[in-house]
């Protein structure tokens, strides 16, 4: 009798740790219905000069693709930002917020002005104190990726603590996994589900999520006669998940 209770008990904890994570949110761009469509230009604060359209937006074949144009000497790219406000680290446990995505096909060659991101704000106003998790950034078709926690003086702005360039030459035009894992206390970011770089501190933050296509801008700095417009960022799928610890069952 006491090796069967034995036996119940550990099977009920298997239980709970196996079913600690869930997936709170998944869009596999059938359409934009968990989206909004930001439009616009010169209200972003990077110095970025696309003007920003839903047009450049478009969904096929469960790919989202955001393409950015050059017409009439004006750059037109995408942004979304979904309409859920309210991802955070729950109590104790892990947040792991994860998208496939092929970067755009450029290089250095045809790539300057590019700036392909996926990333979480913590709020619409009051930046940085607000709080940003950029999970993947890539500029100017440099055969590398990186990240970036911004939060105000603690996060040694306006450059933020950052990952470091992190190489990955195949990135741009082929589909990787880019993700971050957050608990109370630490960000890692993660590379085909392969950690690379972790940071010791956290933000207590209800995120939303946003994917983007910039020109020009403060990091990567404008475009140029050889830049080629027409090279879109698709995103596979978005996943957030949620994993509580298992003192909090």
């Amino acid at each position: 009798m006491r090796i069967l209770l034995t036996l119940l008990i550990l099977l009920g904890l298997s239980s709970c740790s196996a079913g600690g994570e869930r997936e709170i949110f998944r869009d596999d761009f059938d359409t934009l219905e968990n989206w909004v469509a930001e439009e616009g230009a010169g209200r972003w604060g990077t110095g970025e000069i696309e003007r920003m359209s839903r047009a450049n937006l478009a969904v096929s074949g469960g790919n989202l693709a955001i393409t950015p144009r050059l017409e009439g000497g004006e750059w037109t790219s995408g942004r979304i930002r979904s309409k859920r406000e309210d991802f955070g680290v729950p109590p104790g446990g892990t947040l792991r917020v994860e998208a496939r995505i092929a970067l755009p096909a450029v290089t250095p060659a045809d790539g300057q002005g590019y700036w392909p991101a996926f990333w979480m704000l913590g709020g619409h106003t009051g930046w940085p104190e607000i709080g940003e998790i950029d999970i993947l950034e890539a500029v100017n078709g440099q055969p590398s990726i990186m990240g970036a926690m911004h939060c105000g003086r603690p996060c040694d702005e306006p450059v933020g603590l950052t990952t470091g360039q992190w190489p990955c030459p195949a990135c741009f035009g082929g589909f990787h996994t880019y993700a971050v894992e957050m608990t109370g206390t630490s960000v890692t970011w993660f590379l085909d589900g392969v950690p690379y770089h972790t940071l010791e501190r956290s933000l207590d933050r209800r995120f939303f999520l946003i994917l983007n296509v910039a020109i020009g801008g403060a990091l990567p700095g404008p475009p140029a006669a050889t830049t080629a417009p027409g090279r879109a960022m698709l995103v596979d799928y978005v996943s957030v998940r949620s994993r509580q610890s298992a003192d909090h069952h």
